[in-house]
């Protein structure tokens, strides 16, 4: 059973990150998408034993490199230089995404820039005319993992919500989200209901306030 619980601050995105981290069952696959689910590699331990995919072809990736460390030709998939763990292993793009579309990976974490109530993904485009057009692999990730999590800001710049009622931007996946992490709250979804596990920084009252759609507290 899940409880419900709050923190009186935002989370930082290191402390996003490692309840990401720590919420990857023990002995998954995992794929970590672009931009902030990034960090969530820093944050794994040994004894989880959780093995990181990347799209660019990579299985046992560990935590990003740093000083020297880094080599010019050990990145992910957002061009971020990374470490290996022991066993590592490299392969073709086309037998990576022969794992994500093949239901190989257990979790994957991708960024957004809107989640619908029921579980609809927008992540590779605004619809802006000037916003360059950007899916990678996300689709493939999005239906292919056995589940899919999303790590992002609640609010757009402009103040309005990236949690609402239904897509204003194109779709990567339609019912594919089961859960939310952002610095004001985390979100579970399951058939179009939405439950807030935790907040952080907030109330449940001024989430409910601030979000379009209806809220149920764990």
């Amino acid at each position: 059973m899940t409880t419900f619980t709050t923190t009186e601050a935002h989370l930082s995105r290191d402390e996003m990150a490692r309840m990401v981290a720590a919420d990857i069952p023990a002995g998954a696959f995992a794929n970590l998408g672009i931009g902030q689910p990034t960090n969530v590699s820093n944050h794994l331990t040994p004894e989880q034993g959780v093995t990181l995919h990347t799209e660019n072809g990579m299985l046992g990736m560990g935590p990003a490199a740093v000083g020297q460390e880094i080599d010019g030709d050990l990145i992910n998939a957002g061009k971020v230089p990374v470490t290996e763990l022991a066993g590592a292993s490299y392969f073709h793009h086309a037998d990576s995404f022969a794992m994500m579309r093949g239901g190989h990976l257990d979790v994957c974490v991708l960024g957004a820039f809107q989640v619908s109530a029921a579980g609809d993904l927008a992540n590779w485009h605004t619809g802006a005319a000037d916003a360059i057009p950007a899916v990678g692999g996300a689709m493939d990730l999005a239906t292919g993992a056995k589940a899919t999590w999303v790590m992002m800001n609640l609010f757009a710049k402009s103040g309005e919500p990236k949690l609402v009622e239904a897509l204003t931007y194109p779709a990567t996946g339609l019912g594919c989200v089961s859960r939310i992490y952002t610095e004001q709250a985390v979100f579970l979804l399951d058939g179009g209901c939405v439950t807030v596990r935790s907040t952080h920084g907030t109330s449940f009252e001024e989430l409910a306030a601030r979000v379009p759609i209806g809220l149920t507290r764990a």
